[in-house]
């Protein structure tokens, strides 16, 4: 009897695509402006914290794209092929016995998936003797990106990694109710002393920064330039397309005497929009609408031809600013932070300002788009949403783009006959030497029209056992302080320049304990200790003291006040959330 060969053929090629299943190790295809995975990602120590490497770093990945898995792919494409040709040689009942031989198949493995965002480590301020130590400067950081970006991970029920904490950003997110400034200053100081809430017998005192706020009318003309990551990486509808929506949105708000311009950059960097009156939206909207993602990142080429075209139509007088928008993943010529920050440094005293809009989940390089902002002369947010969009370039515009005081930094003198010790929440990476604050050629930080700005510090009482044991200083004489001196617990220094000057001002307040319980204290007061307080709980810090997450949730709900646009609510929200998933639930 003769024999056919087409079932022999079909059975050949059908164990070729079992067996191409089953044994082929799924190998991602690296297409250009993605990035490559490591080998293994125990290997990618440095400087940065890699998320890998971290306790959150199994769900922090389920966040993370998907890389397509080729192998898998060309198994599944040779599957297919393989019941074709059975149902054309062996009719429905051939094709019935491959479909259940396939079922019982192995499969090809699960395509793996990776988290590459970095955040630059942070040490947790501790107590200071306030004998040995009584001054503390730091400079002033009107950021909110951590707090966006802490919300980003919550609603995506993922506890945020420690170093993506910084409580200063997470306070200075909220407005608070501070009064003007008098006419003839930018800036004004407010206080506020009362109980901590981490600590009993402990204290918490409040200094709040109010900036002047602008009319519409009275703002400067805007030279603005739009410095727009298109890589490959930017592709996704959180980066690029929800990009292009906050730029029109800007757009918007402007008019005649305002200029736009965009500059582009992946491989390279060009100019798609020369310097254009704001009011020729048409002009301005397709120019937005055109922008496409694809290719490797040189964000320092970029930075290059930004300033230089800031530069070329360069209002004196007016609102000169390069906005960046990226997810920081820089991966062709300048790369690293450290030639990065040497590079935005270096423009720092061209009069142009910047504000960096990061975007992004799974590849977000936090520190390097921190590192920029905090060198150049800017102030940095992270859009996670289209409402984030509109509060940081709509409804806080003047904040964002209008600066009225530069180089802002503060200076606090505690008095060692009320104050043993106290502590600094936050501001770690935005420590100054003492002698820096009548430097001013030292950059410190900028703050916008009607901007707020809060700092916290935890006070130990003088006497108390808790205040850290250091030596005696044997030439350190102390002359003895007025009775009126010694009721006051510290003093506050504020210094800065108006913008396009060189020689700084200073202000200045004393501050004394209110005696006051918490529950008279003001609703801003509870609510900023209850935001600090958050951030402690996630960061896992060691100064909590007695503070619980029900004790948090309790302060937002009594401290919400006047909370206009809900952002308060949100806050609530968000730390019930943070209490479940912190206890597994």
């Amino acid at each position: 009897m003769k024999l056919t060969k087409r079932p022999i053929v079909v059975a050949l090629v059908l164990a070729f695509a079992l067996g191409l299943s089953a044994c082929t190790t799924p190998q991602k295809e690296t297409t250009e402006g993605e990035e490559k995975a490591p080998p293994s990602l125990a290997q990618t120590k440095s400087e940065k914290t890699s998320l890998p490497e971290r306790e959150n770093s199994a769900n922090l990945s389920q966040n993370a794209p998907q890389p397509q898995d080729s192998a898998a792919q060309k198994a599944l494409a040779t599957q297919d092929a393989v019941n074709v040709t059975a149902s054309a040689s062996t009719g429905q009942a051939g094709v019935e016995r491959l479909t259940a031989v396939a079922s019982i198949a192995p499969s090809a493995p699960a395509p793996l998936r990776w988290n590459t965002e970095s955040y630059t480590g942070l040490k947790e301020n501790t107590f200071i003797n306030a004998i040995n130590e009584p001054l503390s400067t730091f400079a002033i950081d009107v950021d909110t990106a951590s707090y966006a970006n802490i919300r980003r991970f919550i609603t995506q029920n993922t506890l945020p990694p420690v170093d993506a904490i910084r409580l200063e950003e997470m306070v200075n997110y909220f407005t608070y109710n501070y009064p003007q400034p008098p006419a003839d200053a930018p800036l004004a100081i407010y206080t506020e002393a009362g109980p901590s809430p981490f600590h009993n017998n402990y204290s918490l005192v409040k200094i709040g920064i109010q900036a002047k706020d602008l009319a519409a009318e009275k703002l400067p003309p805007s030279n603005l330039v739009f410095l727009v990551d298109v890589s490959g990486s930017m592709q996704s509808p959180d980066k690029l397309p929800l990009l292009q929506k906050a730029m029109k949105m800007l757009t918007e708000q402007l008019g005649a005497k305002d200029r736009i311009a965009i500059v582009t950059y992946a491989g390279s960097s060009g100019i798609l929009l020369e310097p254009t009156r704001a009011d020729q939206k048409d002009k301005i909207m397709n120019a937005i609408e055109s922008l496409r993602a694809g290719g490797s990142t040189n964000g320092a080429g970029g930075i290059v031809s930004a300033y230089e075209l800031a530069e070329k139509v360069y209002i004196p007088e007016g609102n000169n600013r390069v906005i960046l928008a990226s997810d920081g993943d820089f991966n062709v010529g300048t790369t690293s932070k450290g030639e990065l920050e040497k590079l935005i440094a270096g423009k720092r005293d061209s009069g142009i300002y910047l504000t960096v809009l990061g975007f992004g989940t799974g590849n977000y390089h936090d520190d390097t788009m921190e590192v920029l902002a905090d060198k150049g002369n800017g102030n940095y947010a992270y859009i996670d949403s289209l409402l984030e969009a509109k509060k940081v370039l709509v409804k806080e515009m003047g904040a964002t783009l209008f600066t009225v005081a530069s180089d802002v930094k503060m200076q606090v003198e505690f008095n060692p006959a009320q104050v043993g010790a106290y502590r600094l929440i936050g501001y770690e990476n935005r420590a100054l030497a003492d002698e820096d604050f009548h430097n001013d050629k030292k950059d410190a930080g900028e703050i916008g029209a009607g901007h707020t700005v809060t700092a916290l510090y935890e006070i130990i009482p003088a006497g108390h056992k808790d205040v850290p044991k250091v030596s005696t200083l044997k030439y350190q004489k102390t002359a003895a302080s007025s009775k009126a001196e010694n009721a006051e617990l510290l003093t506050v220094k504020l210094r800065y320049k108006n913008p396009g000057e060189t020689h700084g001002h200073e202000i200045s307040q004393t501050v004394r304990e209110a005696g006051k319980p918490m529950q008279a204290m003001s609703d801003d007061f509870r609510f900023a200790a209850a935001v600090a307080g958050y951030g402690m709980l996630l960061q896992h810090s060691e100064y909590l003291g007695e503070f619980t997450w029900n004790e948090c949730i309790h302060m937002i709900q009594n401290a919400k006040g006047k909370d206009v646009n809900g952002y308060r609510a949100e806050l609530l929200r968000l730390v019930e959330l943070s209490d479940l998933l912190a206890h597994g639930k």
